[in-house]
């Protein structure tokens, strides 16, 4: 059987000490976190509450992100994903967030397709980020860079994503030369990196350590929350249930407060619940919580998306609790 979380595409073997020594403490840590998309019983979705979340995402100090869940943007209309688009812009008033450039025709030319979505984002004022597709997939690494070499001139700042296919079926994973590279072009800021493979990271995050020490490395792994502690920065769906718990544990972390370890332990065990196989249903899963958090009306997945046990709902419910007394132990209002 396969493993859900990415095929282990490594070909250096650090060891322990290599990896300890990585460890940077009492850093500032950047989080970007998804904002989900709910949607009522009707299948419409809840704008009301979808604002609130934004709202509620960056007052804690987090970077809301837009138009980035799979299992959910492709079930949007290009209608829809703009008025996403243009509803984090009127409520974020002029604060940033992160939105993803998406392209409508697999078979048009990919690299003008992506260039008009980046230009849209920047003109909301946005940040794009470049969002894998079947069609970007199918390129040369060549052509991958040649798209990031087009957006020069379409956008102040972007950001790069890789994922492994078994975690994103549009995904793909890029040569170390290729990432090398990338993280030479100014205007690409950072990239999220999705294979869920804790040694392809700390391998990104020495090459960025070598080659642009300001590039940022936004892990996208949802069950290895900890990497920020080897100077990872994050772009999570996970911490969409949560944000001002992520932005706690950050401050935490920041602080060199050792209740960092406790609030990461609960949050990863979070992680651990929602993407197990079929992670393809942790969107569901994020849902559950925010609803039981009172953050959102209802719970429904996204038309025709798969969705979880009513049985999650009681370890749902325990993690709520502990997460509770911790964020009032850390002053921090619900």
């Amino acid at each position: 059987m396969p493993n859900p979380y990415g095929r282990n595409r490594s070909s250096v073997r650090m060891t322990t000490p290599e990896i300890v020594v990585k460890i940077r403490t009492r850093r500032p840590i950047e989080g970007i976190s998804s904002v989900l998309l709910p949607f009522r019983a009707d299948g419409s979705i809840d704008f009301d509450s979808f604002a609130e979340n934004l709202l509620r995402t960056a007052d804690v100090g987090l970077t809301p992100a837009v138009n980035v869940e799979f299992g959910c943007l492709e079930r949007l209309s290009a209608a829809e994903r703009a008025e996403v688009l243009d509803l984090a812009r009127d409520v974020l008033v002029a604060r940033p967030f992160v939105a993803g450039a998406t392209i409508e025709d697999p078979g048009g030319n990919v690299r003008y397709q992506y260039r008009l979505a980046a230009s849209e984002i920047v003109q909301n004022g946005g940040t794009p980020i470049i969002m894998p597709s079947s069609a970007l997939s199918c390129l040369e690494d060549s052509g991958w860079l040649g798209l990031f070499q087009s957006l020069v001139d379409d956008a102040n700042t972007v950001i790069a994503f890789e994922a492994d296919p078994q975690v994103i079926a549009s995904g793909k994973i890029y040569s170390a030369e290729t990432i090398r590279e990338v993280m030479q072009y100014p205007h690409v800021a950072g990239l999220r990196h999705s294979s869920m493979n804790r040694r392809l990271e700390w391998e990104r995050l020495s090459l960025r350590d070598e080659v642009r020490p300001d590039f940022k490395i936004y892990s996208g792994n949802d069950i290895a929350l900890d990497m920020v502690i080897y100077g990872s920065d994050y772009f999570l769906s996970v911490s969409a249930c949560a944000p001002e718990a992520f932005a706690l544990r950050d401050l935490h972390w920041k602080n060199g407060d050792p209740r960092f370890f406790e609030l990461n332990d609960l949050l990863q065990s979070l992680g651990m619940l929602a993407f197990r196989p079929p992670s393809v249903a942790a969107r569901h899963s994020a849902m559950q919580m925010l609803r039981l958090r009172g953050r959102i009306e209802c719970d429904a997945p996204a038309r025709g998306e798969p969705s979880r046990p009513d049985s999650d709902l009681e370890i749902l419910i325990k993690i709520i609790e502990r997460l509770d007394q911790l964020l009032h132990a850390g002053h921090v209002h619900l």
